[in-house]
């Protein structure tokens, strides 16, 4: 789950940057890359950038209330509260 978040988490930030480019410069990296601003590529694009946001949101209601990115800190303090449980 740690690399779909990390996958997840680019690609929402690649969208991100795409619609800041677009609000600023009204630039579309995505519909330049894909040559079209509406063809099957580019829609497929935004597509994966909807599903990684999706993932982002719904991935912290899964692991507890976290989004796990495999982080050691986060990983010790979940022993720590397991200790003060018991």
């Amino acid at each position: 789950m740690v690399i779909a978040n990390y996958i997840a988490y680019v690609i929402a930030l690649i969208g991100g940057i795409n619609w800041g480019l677009v609000g600023i410069f009204n630039f579309n990296l995505v519909g330049w890359i894909c040559g079209a601003y509406r063809n099957g590529w580019s829609i497929a694009i935004y597509v994966l950038v909807l599903l990684a946001c999706i993932w982002l949101i719904i991935s912290p209601i899964i692991s507890k209330g976290m989004l796990d990115l495999g982080c050691k800190y986060r990983k010790a303090a979940d022993g720590d509260k397991k200790k003060s449980k018991k």
